[in-house]
């Protein structure tokens, strides 16, 4: 039997967003409910992350709306750190997701919302009607391997997303291939590395590398001058941080780090060292794969290397798709992305929003929430001045 619930706002996920977006409408005494399929909050942080993780941004960048990290913090946070803040927002907003529910289908109706809700736990489903909702599932959904050939019909070793790896310890001495030069693909090299794995890294496309030092001076600049001039400056940086890394396989890209966000939504890579163990020869840079033959993997320019594991680290892809059956908020493509580009990624129709959809991290994620928080907060007040002159 289906449990029917009225909320005036139903939150999707209870990662960053779905967690800053409810702490900004409690501030205004907005009723809302977060869902969230695991049984946890921030599972991607939780989960499905390395053990080395840290915040590549200064902590000022990192922090969620109406909270700051303690003075004590580190600049950079790390994981675990991290994870205490997220659970001691939750708790300081009074933040209590519905763990376990998975939604199966949301459609627009009769001027509410009808999102169906299985919980995980018991099979039951439970149907909200909201006259609000907010998508906040994020960007990294669900993890992508490439489709390669050979590799599910004839690769005889492990290969596994990089949600899956943790750190290094069970692949010392063995051939490991890591697949992504982003942030999650260099750092899970290096950490392999640590571990003495030998290593190599498939690098597909080019690459900005930079450090932290020289993300946190750009994003200051960016204060006072515009990108193009703030990415020249930067990549002077990193030049003669790094010298010419294109004789190790890393090209920079012919666009700046920071206009190559806004436009591509892909970061710059912030060298954990990674770059030091490539330029001695321990990691060595492959370019990308054309097949896969027993542990034989063979790469686009003719060379083979044998390998007992392959890490993917290959970004992930939104699950919108799976349950909003129809976009009746006319707000997400087929490829579960906004159809608008960043800064007017947030906002749909019929009460649809998305927070943490707009590719800038964290710091996006608080603007998301706070853009949601008071628009809703405007169109409830609108609403009850309406009833009141009728």
């Amino acid at each position: 039997m289906e449990k029917e619930i009225e909320v005036l706002v139903l939150i999707i996920g209870a990662g960053p967003a779905g967690l800053a977006t409810s702490a900004c409408l409690n501030r205004l005494n907005i009723p809302n409910i977060v869902v969230e399929r695991e049984d946890c909050s921030a599972s991607l942080w939780k989960r499905r992350s390395y053990d080395r993780l840290n915040l590549h941004l200064a902590k000022q960048f990192c922090q969620l709306p109406h909270m700051p990290f303690p003075p004590n913090t580190p600049t950079f946070v790390s994981k675990v750190g991290f994870i205490s803040y997220l659970d001691g927002y939750a708790t300081h907003f009074n933040i209590s997701p519905r763990y376990n529910q998975s939604v199966k289908s949301a459609y627009f109706d009769g001027g509410q919302w009808t999102v169906e809700v299985e919980n995980a736990e018991t099979g039951s489903r439970e149907v909200y009607s909201a006259r609000f909702v907010v998508a906040a599932t994020g960007e990294n959904g669900h993890g992508v391997i490439p489709e390669i050939p050979g590799l599910v019909e004839s690769f005889e070793g492990e290969y596994m997303h990089s949600s899956e790896y943790k750190n290094g310890e069970k692949f010392a001495g063995k051939n490991v291939l890591v697949v992504g030069s982003g942030n999650s693909g260099m750092e899970i090299a290096y950490d392999l590395s640590t571990w003495n794995a030998k290593v190599s890294i498939v690098v597909r496309s080019p690459v900005h590398v930079v450090t932290r030092g020289i993300v946190w001076i750009g994003m200051w600049l960016l204060k006072f001058f515009p990108v193009k001039l703030v990415d020249r400056w930067c990549v002077l940086l990193a030049e003669l941080r790094f010298g010419s890394l294109s004789r190790y396989g890393l090209v920079r890209p012919k666009i700046g780090p920071f206009m190559n966000k806004i436009i591509t939504g892909r970061s710059p890579t912030i060298d954990v060292g990674c770059v030091g163990e490539i330029k001695s020869g321990k990691i060595q840079v492959v370019p990308s794969i054309k097949r896969i033959e027993g542990k034989r993997v063979v790469f686009v320019d003719g060379r083979t290397r044998i390998v007992d594991s392959i890490v993917f680290a290959t970004g992930y892809k939104s699950s919108i798709s799976k349950w909003l059956q129809v976009d009746n908020g006319n707000l997400f493509s087929e490829s579960g992305m906004p159809k608008s580009e960043f800064s007017d990624h947030w906002k749909g129709k019929n009460g649809l929003y998305s927070a943490g959809f707009g590719r800038q991290g964290l710091a996006g994620i608080s603007r998301d929430a706070q853009n949601i928080a008071r628009d809703i907060e405007s169109l409830v007040c609108l609403r009850s001045m309406n009833k009141l002159s009728c």
